[in-house]
């Protein structure tokens, strides 16, 4: 499956942004769907996860309680609803897709298809 990400811009300090992740390719919910990010001069990490069936979902520390994984089959896109943004949720955010499902021990190093990211950026 290729995945494209899209929806990022430049959003105030506390405001909100919705990306979405738009699959092509079949069986799109038999993968589980992933959000990553990566700041300028740091390492890609991990944000969020969604299973997928949508039943079960996992996030960063950094994000819980602020961003919203979801998924629509039916388009095949997913979507990361974030609120309450901060200064240091400003990276590229990129979205990626596996037949298993890690949770939060989700690590960039198990994908190998990265496509184009979004950038994200808060003004403080």
């Amino acid at each position: 499956v290729q995945l494209q990400a899209s929806g990022g811009g430049l959003v105030q300090a506390g405001g909100s942004l919705r990306l979405s992740c738009a699959a092509s390719g079949r069986a799109f919910s038999s993968y589980a769907m992933y959000w990553f990010r990566q700041a300028p001069g740091k390492e890609r990490e991990f944000v969020s996860a969604i299973s997928g069936s949508g039943a079960s979902s996992s996030y960063a520390a950094s994000v819980k309680g602020r961003f919203t994984i979801s998924r629509d089959n039916a388009k095949n896109t997913g979507y990361l609803q974030m609120n309450s943004l901060k200064s240091e949720d400003t990276a590229v955010y990129y979205c990626a897709a596996d037949l298993s499902y890690y949770g939060t021990a989700s690590n960039p190093a198990n994908f190998d298809s990265w496509g184009q990211g979004t950038q994200v950026t808060v003004s403080s």
